[in-house]
Order: C-alpha cells, then structure tokens, then sequence
C-alpha cells in the first residue's frame, strides 16, 4: 500500500510539510485545521495590555471578544493600577526617547489589564489584530482614537513575550488548561 507523503507525519508533519517550503510556517493550503493539531510545545504565549484608555472607555470587552472570537485561549489576566517602577522595565528601550515622560505617564494614568493569551502563532497573529491606528478592522485602527492613546499592547516576538509576561506575572499566575473546544475551533 503506498501511502501520501507526510501521512507518516501525522496530521502536523502533513501541516509544516505543507506550509514550510512556501516560506510562512503555519499557514498551510490545508487552513486553519492544521493549528488544532499543534502539539503543545509549538503553543505559543503572548501579553496583550489593555491600557489605560481602554480601561476607561470600557473596552476592555471588546478587546477580549475579538481573541476569543480568534481561538486563542486565556491564561492569565488582572487589573492593576502600574507604577513607574514596572513601566520603566516594560518599556526599558524607549527611555532615552523624548516622549518618554509622557509615555510614562499615561501608562500610570490608571488601571491597566494584564493578559496572557496562548494559541499557535499567537505573537503573530496578535501583532496583526492589534495593528496600528490607521487600519481599519484592526483593534487600534477600530478603537484607537489618537496615536498617543493606541488602546493596547502586544508582544513583538516570542522572545519578547516571555520576557514581558516575566514583568507582569508570576509563573504561578499562568493557569495551564485544556479547551474542550479546540477541535471545534480548529477541527480535523
């Protein structure tokens, strides 16, 4: 019996066989169906931050609905009012910027939720949600109302996400836990 290439891969060897030689891991000709098949060592996680405009327009909501909507799934998340202390580690690279007092201080205005969401390609495809505040069907360009007040934050890289999930949450704070919807959102 001869068998298609990458059966004896399973279903994810079949997913990056398909996806690697065109250059974009994940996004396979077989959709959206390959993610659900990503063994958990290749779930990613990232930190998304509601910031203080979000919180105080209230829509802090919305902003959850459209990652849920997505399929990614939460594991972390609280409210808190941010000190210096932590903004000046966040955003360690942009001291020496002249909008850097201002930055501060709006990041201190009020409450900020903290997330940590997991999902295959999660720092990718939350880079390319957020968006910027000129892209409509963004959550910037959506809810954004000046570039100063952009509404969220989100990980650049996965690197990048482990360090800043590190100055926001202790690791015990991250909830492990299985999705009993998975295959329906990601289904074979």
């Amino acid at each position: 019996q001869v068998r298609p290439a990458g059966a004896a891969m399973g279903s994810l060897g079949r997913c990056l066989a398909w996806s690697l030689p065109r250059g974009q891991p994940g996004l396979s000709p077989l959709g959206p169906r390959c993610y659900g098949s990503a063994p958990r060592e290749l779930q990613e996680k990232t930190l998304v931050l509601a910031k203080p405009d979000a919180v105080q327009r209230r829509l802090v909501g919305d902003i959850i609905q459209r990652f849920e909507r997505r399929g990614f799934k939460l594991v972390a998340m609280k409210l808190l009012q941010v000190d210096r202390r932590l903004v000046d580690r966040h955003y360690e690279q942009l001291r020496q910027k002249p909008f850097y007092p201002a930055l501060v201080a709006y990041m201190t205005s009020g409450p900020v939720v903290a997330m940590v969401w997991e999902g295959y390609n999660v720092v990718r495809f939350t880079r390319a949600m957020v968006g910027d505040s000129s892209a409509m069907g963004t959550i910037r360009g959506d809810l954004s109302v000046h570039i100063t007040r952009n509404v969220v934050h989100a990980s650049d890289s996965v690197e990048m996400a482990q360090r800043e999930i590190g100055f926001w949450f202790q690791r015990d704070e991250l909830v492990a836990w299985e999705s009993r919807d998975r295959d329906n959102i990601y289904g074979l």
